[in-house]
């Protein structure tokens, strides 16, 4: 009976120490120090800093690479392809030997032309004789004035045949040249349209072969048709540069405008220019897509940051400009002339001003940052 009881008690006893413990723990927690809560993490941008450079005004628009001149190669006879004498995709010279016609058709009537032609000057030759004894027959009274004139006649005609038969002879060694087909201009040679065998045709449109002439070449392409005031002005004092780019922007070669088209597209409201590329590189292709920049003036010497930088707002353009405690703020600013890349800021920045260009969205005035490499200019 002892014992129960005994059991009895260290169980109540254990109860009553296990009751205590939490009380204590809980009452210790109660009266601790809350910790310090967590301050809010710092926002990742982007940012360059500001800093003084030249700067471009351009113009940009898309443009087609042109031959400058551009050749459909024809026959100017008929006959059968006997050889082609160049080689497809590379350059070929004017006067150089591109295809041979059987030349033997014109070469038979060569022939006959010159042997026409010596068979009159014979007749002729006779006939300068009788006339010279005519003349002398009617001075001795032997015979009549008529017989002269029908002898000076008959000079006079077979001279004309003998210039017939030169033309003809002219003709026929013209025939006989268009049998070599020749290049009519320096260029590049395209893929050839025939192949030897085949009868050509002069009336054919197919033609034998296309040569573009590459060095130089033409960019033509379309600005908006108040272009024209700001263009024409530059064009009067110096030159205008034209940039070619690929896709991406990265430059392919530099060239000048030559021709302001005469027309306005009313349907459109552009207007046509043309920019010739010396193309010793051969960056530029027939057919290539570019996009073009056209060089209208540089300034000097300004403040300029990434157009991306500039935020508009209801107040007008802001930008964010990072502290030394990397807490930002809004700042107004002013901006002059920008193109697709860089914005000119006339107020507002000064060189070494730390701009945010990326990230603007996710920050106010006030907010923490982290600064993240951003290419030349940025920090770190």
């Amino acid at each position: 009976m002892r014992g129960k009881r005994l059991i009895w008690l260290l169980v109540v006893a254990g109860f009553g120490v296990a009751a205590y413990l939490t009380f204590a723990r809980a009452l210790i927690s109660a009266n601790a120090p809350s910790p310090a809560r967590n301050a809010a993490p710092a926002i990742p941008v982007m940012a360059v800093k500001a800093e003084r450079s030249d700067f471009s005004i351009e113009l940009a628009g898309i443009g087609t690479v042109q031959a400058l001149n551009s050749v459909l190669v024809r026959s100017r006879v008929d006959g059968q392809i006997m050889k082609i004498d160049f080689a497809e995709g590379r350059d070929v010279h004017a006067g150089d030997v591109l295809v041979e016609i059987d030349p033997a058709p014109f070469e038979a009537a060569l022939a006959q032309a010159q042997a026409n032609k010596l068979r009159d000057e014979a007749l002729l030759d006779n006939a300068r004789l009788d006339l010279d004894r005519a003349a002398k027959l009617v001075k001795s009274g032997a015979t009549s004035t008529q017989q002269l004139d029908t002898a000076r006649s008959l000079v006079a005609q077979l001279d004309a045949g003998v210039k017939a038969d030169q033309a003809a002879i002219d003709q026929a060694q013209v025939q006989l040249n268009y049998s070599y087909i020749r290049a009519p201009i320096d260029g590049r040679a395209g893929t050839r349209l025939v192949d030897p065998g085949n009868i050509v045709r002069a009336a054919e449109a197919t033609g034998i072969v296309t040569i573009n002439q590459v060095h130089p070449i033409f960019v033509t392409f379309s600005l908006p048709s108040d272009s024209l005031p700001q263009i024409r002005a530059r064009s009067r004092s110096d030159e205008i540069d034209v940039m070619a780019q690929d896709s991406i922007g990265h430059d392919l070669a530099v060239g000048k405008l030559s021709v302001i088209d005469n027309q306005i597209n009313a349907a459109t409201g552009t207007l046509n220019y043309k920019a010739v590329f010396d193309n010793g590189d051969e960056v530029l292709w027939p057919g290539q897509f570019v996009n073009v920049r056209v060089r209208l003036d540089t300034l000097r010497d300004v403040v300029a940051v990434p157009v991306t930088a500039v935020q508009y707002g209801a107040d007008g353009p802001y930008a964010f400009i990072i502290g030394a405690d990397r807490k930002v703020q809004k700042r107004p600013i002013k901006t002059g002339p920008i193109n697709k890349v860089s914005a000119v800021i006339t107020e507002g920045l000064q060189p070494g001003d730390l701009v945010v260009t990326e990230g603007q969205y996710r920050i106010e005035a006030g907010s923490l940052v982290e600064v993240l490499a951003n290419g030349p200019g940025s920090p770190g």
